[in-house]
């Protein structure tokens, strides 16, 4: 009889006993997180990359809507596509790794989060469905953390985007359950946004977020306007240079056509397709 020949394939003990799910706030942030986990393998585990920006827009659903249904219609008001429709469906996704936590103990959830609204209201959204798993859900907070940029300087970022994989992969270490009183005061905070139901939120320190107006960026909007026509799209990037605006050209744009309608400024173009084909001006002064 032959010799048979057994290989071992030895696996961190991370990976053995437990299954990651990592939620994260849109794709750019995804990339270098993706590529964190490839370099680390005890990072290993399922991307769950929240594509809605929950800053903006209502968070209150009406009587028997979903509220994923709610945030589809309302994506579809501000860039209207009739040939691809946005469908949002991030709650779905975050309820389907809850059910993975409800069926195995050996299931975490990491929620890495960096000082922007959109990623705190990721957060206080997670909170009420993995609050209850305490131990299991762990936070990746960078905020007012130093890392190191491809130079090797250190800088603050202020996205999880702007961090290297490399560092990421350091990061990893500041993993730590949500304490309890942190589920106590923090879950809170979701109520009292959908409750306020604002079209904006914004970051007030910490983990703080603050309901605003619609029309909060406006006067940062109209600062690059002038009497002449120019397209919508050089306005916003200009307005995004100089200001931190954290919603996205599709918000900024919106509003730009939002103006028009209330007489504020005039536009000219088709402000149904691309911020590149609609231009916006000031009323003359003799008008």
């Amino acid at each position: 009889m032959g010799r048979g020949i057994f290989f071992c394939i030895f696996l961190p003990v991370a990976i053995i006993n437990k299954m990651i799910y990592h939620i994260i706030t849109g794709d750019v942030a995804a990339m270098p997180l993706k590529e964190a986990m490839a370099l680390e393998t005890t990072m290993a585990g399922e991307v769950i990359v929240m594509k809605d920006i929950l800053n903006v827009g209502p968070l209150l659903k009406k009587e028997g809507q979903k509220f994923s249904e709610m945030r589809s219609e309302y994506w579809n008001a501000i860039a209207p596509n009739d040939k691809n429709p946005v469908k949002v469906d991030d709650l779905e996704r975050l309820l389907q790794a809850g059910n993975e936590l409800s069926k195995s103990e050996k299931a975490v959830i990491w929620i890495w989060i960096a000082p922007l609204p959109a990623d705190l209201c990721t957060y206080y959204l997670a909170l009420k469905y993995f609050g209850k798993y305490k131990s299991r859900f762990l936070v990746v907070n960078i905020a007012g953390l130093p890392f190191l940029d491809p130079e090797g300087k250190l800088f603050f970022p202020k996205s999880i985007s702007e961090i290297s994989g490399k560092e990421l992969v350091k990061a990893r270490k500041l993993a730590r359950p949500v304490s309890a009183g942190e589920i106590e005061v923090d879950s809170f905070e979701w109520v009292k946004l959908t409750d306020e139901n604002k079209g904006l939120r914004t970051l007030e320190g910490s983990k703080r977020l603050k309901s605003q107006e619609e029309s909060f960026y406006d006067k940062e909007l109209l600062s690059f306007c002038s009497v002449q026509y120019q397209k919508a799209s050089r306005i916003i990037q200009q307005a995004m240079a100089k200001f931190f605006m954290p919603v996205g050209d599709l918000y900024l744009g919106w509003r730009l056509k939002q103006m028009a309608e209330l007489n504020q400024l005039q536009l000219q173009g088709d402000a149904s397709k691309g911020l590149k084909d609609f231009e916006v001006k000031l009323h003359d002064e003799e008008s």
